[in-house]
C-alpha cells in the first residue's frame, strides 16, 4: 500500500482504460485508482527509475477463457525499461530493456485478430521497436533520421501512422506488425503562412474588412509544406500534442498554446481553429471524442472545457453566404472549475473514460486526482439568442434502439446517449417535437488527494489488544512540513482526517490514546539558535488542540524528542541545551523540571514493567474489606452478588477516576555513554541505578526496551543487545553508520525490531540476534528513509523523501499485493479483477435476464453450482452496480440488444460494444425495411421512417451509402473553400470528378492560370468533362483509354476517366487488383447502387478475411452494414464465438431479419448447442438448459447429461422453452 505526494515533476503520466481504472505513474511506482469510489486500489513496484509512460491493453478482442478479461498495463521508465504488468496479482509478464534512455511513447498494436500482445515503442533518439509484450521478444527495429517525440495510429487505417519529430511530422503508410516500415516516411513541416509569399492569395477587392476574430483566424491558416522553412517559421517547436481525430477519418489536430488546428489529411490543410482570445487562458492538452465530433481540453489553469463541433446545416441558414461554411467551428459547450494555480501548484495531465467519454479526471501537481463528470440536463439555455449557439439536443434512443415508451434509461450513460449527433449540410433536422434540448454541465464526484511536500514524521496508533479489538481503527498519523498532521486508516488506504495543527514543520507525534495524540513542532532558530515550541495535544474524534505546555515554548532551546511512558502517564520532554521536563498527561501538569546539573540526555526510553497489576490487587482487597464491614454477616450471602458488582463498578470508575498511580521507570544516557535509571510514581521522581558506559559503543543516539531486552544503538552503527535476565549484553557493527530509530514490534513475545539508518533500513529478531531483512539506497531501493514504525506485527510503515509512506511486508520488498486478497472499503465495479471463470460468469448471469421468469441482481437465485467464496465475490461486483444500472437491467421493456450493447459498455468490452453498435443499427433497419416492403406490398421504399438516426460517422465506412455521400460533398465543400494553392485546387477537383459533381469540377479546373505547367491538360480535361455524351463510342474510346491509363501505371487517372462514362463499378475494379482497397470501397459508398456497392464490399470483406490480412472482425462488421446476417452468424460460429454467435441469431430471429426454416435450422441449432455447452462449463445449469432445450436432438441429448440422476429434466424449462419458441414463429 502507498500512500503518495506531488513531489513535483514526477508524476508525468496517468492513463484510463477500457477497464475503467486509472493507472498514474509516480516517481517509480505506478497506482492504479478506481475512479468510481476513488479509491487507490493497487500499487505496482519494481521501476528502479521515474515512470514516464503507462498504457493499459486494449480490448478490442473477444473474451473467453483463453482470452479472458485481464488487467494488462505497460509502464515505460527514465532509464528505458518496460515492464508489463498482470495489475490483479501485482507482478511484472515480462521486462524489456533496449537503451537506456527514457521511453518516449507506447502503444498496444489493436488493429489485427492476430495477437494482442504487441507493444510498440519509441527508444530514444530515433528507434521505434516492435515488442512481443507477452514474452519480451523483439520482433523488428526501425530508426528515422529525427529525434522522435511521441507518435499517433490512425485510428481508421491501422498502416498509417504519424511520428511527431523535433523538426516536423512524418507519415507512415506502410506500417506492419509482420515487418519494419520500407520507407522513411513522408516528411512534411509546418510554416506560417507569411513565411512562404507563393501562397499569399490577393483579397477580393468588394470583401468586406476582416473583423478582429477573422484577423486572428486568418493568422493562424497554417500551411504543411514538404520543404523545409526558413529557421524564424519554424513554428512546431511549441506544437504540444498531434493526434488522429477518431470521430472522422483522415482528420488530425495539432495542439498549440494558443489555438488547436484541425488538419485534413487528403488536403494538408487547416480546415478548423479553436483560438483562444488575447485574455483567454492558454490550453496544455487536449483529448478528441470519438462518439462525438467534440473536444477536452485542458487549460493551464486547471479548467477542463468541453467543446463540440457545430452542426453545419444550421450555418447555411445565417443571413451572410459569406460566412457560412467558412471551417469546422467547435462551440464551448461546458467548462469545469479552475483550480487555484501557484509555484508548486498547476494541472499535469488530464485522462479521458474510453469507454463512454464523459467522465474525466484531472491530475494537479500537489498529488490530488479531481474526477469530473459531464452531466446532462434538459432544459432551455438561458444564455442570449444572439451568441449564435444552436441548441443541443438529447437522443430520442437508449443504447442504440428507439426508448419504449415507460422504458428506464440512464441519460448520462455515455456521451452518445447524452447528445445526438452533430448535423451536416444537406440532412434535414429531425422534428424539435420529440427532441429535449439539453445543458452540459461538469460536475465534481471524486477526489484523490495526496501528501504534501516531504519530509514527514509518522506514528502508528497503538497496537490492536483484546480488549480494544471492538472499535480500533488503524490509524497512521502523518506530521508534515508545512505543520498539519494527516490521519489515514491502514485497512482502505484513505485519509481519515486532516488537521491543521501547527505553524511549522512537524518533527514528531507520540499517541496517547487511541484517538489522541501528542505533536510537536519547532519554528527556524533565530540568532541565538531559539525557537519557538509548540506541543499540541490533539483529539481526534473532535478535532479539539490544545497547547500542552500552555503558556510555555516561546525563545527555548528546541524539542529534541517526546516520549510518552507504556501507561500514558507520564510525559518526557528532551531539549537540545536545557534540562528535560517530565510532565503528568492525565492532569497536564509539570511534574519536575530537571536541575541545571542534570545531565545532557542522548537517547531515552521507558521501561515497559510497572507496578499496576500489584497496585489493582492491594485496592481491590482493601475495597473489598471496607465493603465487607458495612454489610453484616446475615445479609451476607444474599449480597455477595451486588457487592461484585458494586466493586466491579468501583473498578472500572477508580481506571477513569486515576486514583491509581503507578510507577513507571525510564532509563537514557548522557554524552559518555553512562546509563541513567529513573522511576516515576505520582509526582516522586528517585533516581536509580547508573550503569557505566560499554567501551566498545560510541555515543548513544537510541534505545529501545521490550520485554526483558534492552537494545541500544549509536552514532557509529553498533547495535548492543542487553538480556536483563540472564544479564548479558552483546554488541554488534553493522558497518551501516548513524543508527537514527529503533524500534520494537507490537505483539506479546514478539521480539522483532526495525532499525532506520541514513542509508536506509533493517529488521532483526533480537531473541536469535540476527538480521531477518535489510533495504539500502541505491542498492535494491531509489529512495532516501525518512522515518519508520511498524503498522502491525509484521508489516512496516516507512516515510521517503520521495514523497510517499508505504506500508510493506516484514521482507520490505514492495508494496503490491493481490487485489484479489484487499479489504476494500467500497466495493470495486471491476470485472477483470474476477477469476476469468467468474466474470464470463458474471457477464452472462447480466445478458440472460430474465432468469426463471424473473429479472434478478441476486446471484444465488441462480441455479449455479460453484464456490461459495467465487459466488460471495460476484455478488459483490453485482452489489457495486449504481441502483439506476440495476433498474436498467432489470427493466423488462430492455430488448435483447439493448441488453448486450449496455452489458459491454459495463465490462468494456470494446470488440463487443463495436459489434453490437453496428448489429443493433443494422437490425433494427432492415427489420424496419423488410417490415414496409411487407405492409406497402413491395411499393416504394421511400416511406421509411424518418426517426431512424443514422451511424455515427466514427464508424466511417460502415455507415449508410446515402449518409456517407452527405458527408464527403460536405467535406469537399470545405475543403474547396480553404484551399490555397494550386495543388489543393487540383485535388479538390479530383474529388468533386469522382463524387460526381462535374460542373463543381469545370469551374476549379478553369481557374487554373497560364503560366502553369498544366494550364493546356486541365483545360482539355474541363472541355472533356462538360461534352461527355452517352453515346457509344466516346464511352469505348474514354474506356479504351482508361484502361491503357490503368495499365501503365496511371491509376488514379483512369478510374477518373471511368467514373466519367458512370463505370464506377469497374474502376472499382481496377482499384481493388491493384490493392488499393480502401479507395475502391470510398468509391463504392459515393458513386455505386446498393447492388453494384454491396459487391465490391463483399470483395473486400473477404480479401479481410484473407489470412495474411487477418482482420476478421472488421469484415463481420463490414457484412452487418450490408445486412449479410446469415453470412455473419457463420462466421462468429466458425470463430468460436459462441456467445456472441447464439445471442446474435437470437437478435435475428426476434426482429424478424432471419427466418428459422431447414436452411438456416443446422446453423441455428449448432450456435444453440456451442451456447449452451459454454454455459454448462461456466456452471449455468439454468441458462444451459434454456439453449439446448433449443437446439434440436443434439440439444436433448445435452439436457440429459446436464440433469443426469436428477430424474429427468424439470418441466418448468421446457414449458418455458416451448412458449419462448412459439412466440417467435408467430413473429
Amino acid at each position: 500500500m502507498l500512500f503518495t505526494t506531488n513531489a513535483l515533476l514526477y508524476i508525468l503520466e496517468m492513463k484510463w482504460g477500457w477497464q475503467g481504472l486509472i493507472a498514474q505513474g509516480c516517481h517509480s511506482s505506478i497506482l492504479i485508482m478506481d475512479p468510481k469510489t476513488a479509491q487507490t486500489i493497487q500499487v505496482l513496484e519494481r521501476h528502479k527509475a521515474n515512470v514516464v509512460k503507462v498504457k493499459w491493453s486494449r480490448e478490442n478482442y473477444y473474451h473467453n477463457l483463453s482470452s479472458p478479461y485481464c488487467l494488462r498495463l505497460a509502464s515505460g521508465d527514465a532509464s528505458g525499461k518496460i515492464i508489463v504488468w498482470d495489475v490483479v496479482s501485482g507482478t511484472a509478464h515480462c521486462e524489456i530493456q533496449e537503451h537506456s534512455k527514457p521511453i518516449q511513447d507506447l502503444e498496444w498494436l489493436w488493429n489485427q485478430d492476430a495477437s494482442r500482445d504487441l507493444l510498440l515503442a519509441v527508444h530514444p533518439p530515433n528507434y521505434i521497436v516492435l515488442w512481443n509484450g507477452d514474452t519480451g521478444t523483439k520482433l523488428w527495429k526501425k530508426s528515422y533520421a529525427e529525434n522522435i517525440l511521441s507518435f499517433s495510429f490512425d485510428p481508421f487505417d491501422p498502416s498509417n501512422m504519424a511520428l511527431l519529430t523535433s523538426e516536423g511530422i512524418v507519415f507512415i503508410t506502410d506500417f506492419s506488425y509482420s515487418k519494419p516500415p520500407s520507407s522513411a516516411g513522408k516528411k512534411v513541416y509546418i510554416a506560417s503562412p507569411h513565411a512562404s509569399p507563393a501562397h499569399t492569395k490577393p483579397a477580393p477587392a468588394a470583401a468586406p474588412a476582416p473583423t478582429g476574430a477573422k484577423k486572428a483566424l486568418n493568422k493562424v491558416k497554417v500551411l504543411i509544406t514538404n520543404e523545409k522553412p526558413t529557421a524564424e517559421a519554424v513554428t512546431l517547436n511549441d506544437c504540444l500534442q498531434l493526434s488522429y481525430l477518431p470521430s472522422k477519418r483522415n482528420h488530425m489536430l495539432l495542439l498549440y498554446p494558443r489555438e488547436i488546428l484541425i488538419l485534413d489529411l487528403e488536403l494538408s490543410q487547416t480546415v478548423g481553429v479553436v483560438a483562444i482570445e488575447r485574455s483567454g487562458v492558454p490550453f496544455t492538452q487536449v483529448i478528441p471524442c470519438a462518439q462525438r465530433d467534440a473536444l477536452y481540453c485542458l487549460h493551464e489553469n486547471g479548467c477542463i472545457t468541453l467543446r463540440v463541433c457545430r452542426s453545419t446545416s444550421a450555418q447555411e441558414e445565417a443571413a451572410d453566404p459569406e460566412q457560412s461554411v467558412q471551417e469546422l467551428v467547435y462551440d464551448l459547450r461546458s467548462q469545469c472549475d479552475a483550480i487555484r494555480v501557484t509555484k508548486t501548484v498547476r494541472p499535469y495531465r488530464m485522462v479521458i473514460c474510453p469507454v463512454n467519454e464523459n467522465k474525466a479526471a484531472l491530475m494537479v501537481s500537489d498529488g490530488r486526482v479531481m474526477l469530473w463528470e459531464l452531466k446532462a440536463h434538459t432544459g432551455r439555455s438561458v444564455v442570449n439568442p444572439s451568441s449564435g449557439l444552436s441548441p443541443l439536443y438529447s437522443p430520442v434512443s437508449f443504447c442504440g434502439a428507439p426508448l419504449g415508451p415507460n422504458q428506464k434509461r440512464i441519460q448520462d450513460l455515455s456521451l452518445n446517449s447524452m447528445i445526438s449527433q452533430t448535423l451536416i449540410a444537406g440532412e434535414a433536422p429531425p422534428p424539435s417535437s420529440n427532441q429535449q434540448e439539453v445543458q452540459l454541465k461538469f460536475l465534481l464526484t471524486g477526489l484523490l488527494s495526496g501528501l504534501p511536500l516531504p519530509p514527514f514524521a509518522i506514528r502508528m496508533c497503538p497496537p490492536l489488544t483484546t480488549k480494544n479489538i471492538s472499535h480500533y481503527q488503524p490509524l497512521l498519523a502523518a506530521g508534515t512540513s508545512n505543520g498539519s498532521v494527516l490521519v489515514y486508516n491502514l485497512t482502505s488506504g484513505l485519509l481519515h482526517k486532516e488537521l491543521s495543527v501547527h505553524s511549522c514543520e512537524v518533527r514528531g507525534l507520540e499517541w496517547v490514546s487511541l484517538t489522541s495524540f501528542l505533536s510537536f513542532a519547532t519554528s527556524s532558530p533565530n540568532n541565538m539558535g531559539l525557537v519557538r515550541n509548540e506541543l499540541q495535544h490533539v483529539d481526534l474524534p473532535t478535532g479539539r488542540c490544545f497547547a500542552f505546555r500552555g503558556e510555555r515554548g516561546n525563545d527555548e532551546p528546541p524539542i529534541e524528542m517526546i516520549k510518552v511512558s507504556h501507561l500514558k502517564q507520564y510525559l518526557v520532554v528532551v531539549f537540545r541545551d536545557k534540562p528535560l521536563e517530565l510532565w503528568d498527561i492525565r492532569t497536564g501538569t509539570l511534574l519536575r523540571e530537571m536541575a541545571k546539573s542534570f545531565p545532557t540526555v542522548t537517547a531515552l526510553e521507558w521501561s515497559p514493567s510497572h507496578n499496576l497489576k500489584s497496585l489493582k490487587k492491594k485496592q481491590m482487597a482493601a475495597r473489598e474489606a471496607m465493603a465487607r464491614q458495612t454489610v453484616s454477616d446475615a445479609e451476607q450471602s444474599s449480597v455477595e452478588s451486588s457487592v461484585i458488582s458494586l466493586l466491579q463498578d468501583a473498578e472500572s470508575k477508580s481506571e477513569t477516576s486515576q486514583a491509581i498511580s503507578a510507577r513507571e521507570h525510564f532509563v537514557f544516557t548522557d554524552t559518555d555513554g553512562q546509563v541513567y535509571h529513573i522511576t516515576v510514581e505520582g509526582n516522586t521522581v528517585k533516581d536509580g541505578a547508573r550503569i557505566p558506559p560499554d567501551g566498545s559503543m560510541g555515543s548513544i543516539a537510541c534505545i529501545a526496551w521490550k520485554g526483558d531486552t534492552l537494545v541500544l544503538g549509536d552514532v557509529d552503527g553498533n547495535l548492543n543487545f542487553w538480556d536483563l535476565k540472564a544479564r548479558l549484553s552483546r554488541g554488534i557493527p553493522t558497518h551501516r553508520g548513524w543508527v537514527k530509530k529503533i524500534r520494537f514490534a507490537p505483539g506479546k513475545g514478539n521480539q522483532k525490531l526495525l532499525v532506520m539508518y541514513t542509508d536506509g533500513a533493517e529488521v532483526w529478531d533480537t531473541k536469535e540476534v540476527q538480521m531477518v531483512s535489510s533495504m539500502r539506497f541505491g542498492r535494491n531501493v531509489n529512495y532516501r528513509i525518512l522515518d519508520i514504525d511498524w503498522c502491525t506485527s509484521d508489516k512496516v510503515v516507512l516515510a521517503s523523501d520521495d514523497g510517499c509512506v508505504r506500508v510493506l511486508e516484514m521482507a520490505m520488498k514492495s508494496a503490491s499485493y493481490r487485489m484479489d486478497e484487499q479489504d476494500l472499503t467500497d466495493p470495486v465495479w471491476c470485472p477483470s479483477l474476477l477469476l476469468p471463470r467468474a466474470a464470463l460468469t458474471l457477464k452472462a448471469f447480466l445478458l440472460l435476464q430474465p432468469w426463471s421468469g424473473t429479472f434478478t441482481m441476486d446471484i444465488t437465485q441462480v441455479d449455479y453450482n460453484e464456490k461459495v467464496e467465487i459466488k460471495g465475490l460476484i455478488q459483490e461486483q453485482l452489489n457495486s452496480l449504481s441502483n439506476d444500472m440495476k433498474s436498467v437491467l432489470q427493466d423488462s421493456e430492455l430488448s435483447l440488444l439493448q441488453r448486450c450493447l449496455l452489458v459491454s459498455r459495463l465490462f468494456g468490452d470494446e470488440s463487443d460494444l463495436n459489434f453490437w453498435t453496428v448489429a443493433s443499427h443494422y437490425l433494427q433497419l432492415f427489420a424496419q425495411a423488410r417490415q414496409l416492403s411487407v405492409t406497402s406490398e413491395g411499393g416504394s421504399e421511400e416511406t421509411q421512417p424518418p426517426s431512424q438516426n443514422h451511424l455515427d460517422i466514427c464508424h466511417d465506412i460502415l455507415c449508410e451509402s446515402s449518409y456517407f455521400q452527405k458527408f464527403q460533398l460536405d467535406r469537399v465543400h470545405l475543403q474547396e473553400v480553404k484551399r490555397s494553392s494550386y495543388e489543393h485546387t487540383k485535388k479538390c477537383a479530383d474529388q468533386l470528378l469522382l463524387l460526381g459533381q462535374t460542373d463543381r469540377a469545370v469551374q476549379l479546373l478553369l481557374e487554373t492560370s497560364a503560366d502553369n505547367p498544366s494550364y493546356y491538360c486541365d483545360s482539355l480535361k474541363a472541355c472533356l468533362v462538360t461534352t461527355i455524351t452517352s453515346s457509344g463510342p466516346s464511352q469505348s474510346t474514354i474506356k479504351l483509354v482508361a484502361t491503357n491509363m490503368i495499365a501503365n501505371g496511371k491509376l488514379a487517372e483512369g478510374v477518373q476517366l471511368l467514373c466519367l462514362i458512370d463505370k464506377a463499378a469497374d474502376a472499382c475494379r481496377y482499384l481493388q487488383t491493384y490493392g488499393e482497397w480502401n479507395r475502391a470501397v470510398w468509391l463504392a459508398k459515393v458513386r455505386l447502387n446498393p447492388a453494384e456497392g454491396s459487391d465490391v464490399l463483399k470483395r473486400w470483406a473477404e480479401h479481410l478475411c484473407s489470412p495474411q490480412v487477418n482482420q476478421k472482425s472488421k469484415a463481420i462488421l463490414v457484412l452487418l452494414s450490408l445486412g449479410c446476417f446469415y453470412k455473419v452468424g457463420e462466421m462468429l460460429h466458425s470463430m468460436r464465438y459462441f456467445d456472441r454467435a447464439a445471442l446474435f441469431i437470437e437478435a435475428c430471429l426476434k426482429s424478424g431479419v432471419m427466418e428459422a426454416n431447414d436452411s438456416s435450422n443446422k446453423l441455428i441449432e449448432a450456435a444453440f448447442l456451442d451456447y449452451a455447452r459454454l454455459l454448462r462449463s461456466l456452471g449455468l445449469r439454468e441458462g444451459a438448459a434454456l439453449w439446448a432445450s433449443r437446439a434440436g436432438s443434439a440439444g436433448e441429448q445435452l439436457m440429459e447429461e446436464l440433469f443426469q440422476g436428477e430424474g429427468g429434466v424439470p418441466e418448468a424449462v421446457l414449458g418455458e422453452d416451448e412458449v419462448e419458441v412459439g412466440l417467435e414463429s408467430t413473429e
